[in-house]
């Protein structure tokens, strides 16, 4: 690859869309288990909490987060599109063919 932004485009929003998603589930644990520390319930283990908040995050996410969602996506398919025509130009050039694009 001559360029290497469409794989650095890609790693930032794919890192910024899981990191979003990670926050989102501390955000969650934090609060149930703020909530319940607040309703008296001194040992509610954070285990739980953290468990609860993974459930609760998993649709919450999806919603919370579709721009960036759809913006990795499409930097999967820039990166994806690019393998391709550099797949098959390697291709033609091994069957000893003009490369497509050329």
């Amino acid at each position: 690859m001559p360029s290497g932004r469409p794989a650095t485009r890609l790693v930032i929003d794919v890192v910024a869309y899981a990191a979003a998603r990670l926050v989102l589930v501390a955000v969650v644990a934090a609060a149930i288990y703020g909530g319940a520390q607040l309703l008296g319930v001194h040992e509610f283990p954070l285990v739980v909490a953290l468990l609860f908040a993974i459930i609760i995050a998993l649709p919450l996410g999806i919603w919370l987060f579709a721009p960036l969602r759809r913006r990795a996506t499409a930097s999967i398919a820039v990166f994806d599109e690019r393998r391709r025509k550099d797949r098959e130009q390697l291709q033609a050039r091994l069957r000893g063919e003009d490369p497509p694009g050329s």
